[in-house]
């Protein structure tokens, strides 16, 4: 398997994954600028949608989309329990957090990633994205992670969007005018997430500290 990624951005969570589960994969870092991996390749020819992640399989397909991508990846080693057995309430939880990772918080950040494009939207987006990242430290109190007491690719995910406003070593490209020093639930979250083995793995693979 090979996992096309740009440092930073969101892909960083299935190579979190990847460490978390010892797998045997190869990534394949995509330059943001020309859209070409490092081994020359047109990117837009493996993902036509043109962001990363992608996962190129060993037969040859290519899967798409953080989610699906997380899942599948976690669903190689279920022992590791990064996600509930399929056909659970569990995983159906696991899911509906997914999904609002996906299209509440990730998309939310958009709009400050590209301030100068997004001009008065970002203070309506802002404060809407504050508000998400508020209820997201509500459902952390008392936990660990945030399915529960242990760790899921539903972390990987809100780590690496979290990193967009809250880790100092990102490039000014990923880095969102949003601060989360009130969300204290939140904040020991971040610190458990970053302490582990796996995600201190990735960061270095990624030239990021």
């Amino acid at each position: 398997m090979k996992l096309y990624y740009i440092p930073a951005s969101c892909s960083l969570a299935p190579h979190i994954v990847a460490h978390e589960l010892g797998l045997d994969l190869t990534v394949c870092r995509v330059d943001h600028a020309t859209h070409r991996t490092e081994a020359g390749e047109d990117y837009g020819a493996i993902n036509p949608h043109g962001y990363v992640p992608a996962l190129a399989l060993d037969d040859g397909s290519v899967l798409r989309e953080g989610p699906a991508i997380l899942q599948y990846l976690a669903d190689l080693k279920p022992e590791a329990r990064l996600a509930p057995e399929n056909g659970s309430l569990a995983r159906y939880r696991l899911q509906e957090m997914l999904g609002f990772l996906n299209s509440e918080i990730h998309k939310g950040f958009i709009p400050l990633l590209y301030a100068r494009l997004a001009g008065r939207w970002v203070e309506t987006a802002k404060p809407r994205l504050a508000a998400r990242y508020a209820w997201i430290d509500a459902q952390l109190a008392g936990r660990d992670f945030l399915m529960g007491g242990t760790f899921t690719v539903a972390d990987a995910y809100l780590f690496a969007l979290t990193g967009w406003g809250q880790a100092p070593w990102l490039t000014s490209y990923y880095r969102a005018d949003i601060q989360f020093d009130e969300l204290h639930n939140l904040q020991a979250w971040y610190g458990r997430v970053r302490g582990r083995p796996a995600v201190r793995q990735a960061l270095q693979a990624e030239g990021l500290r």
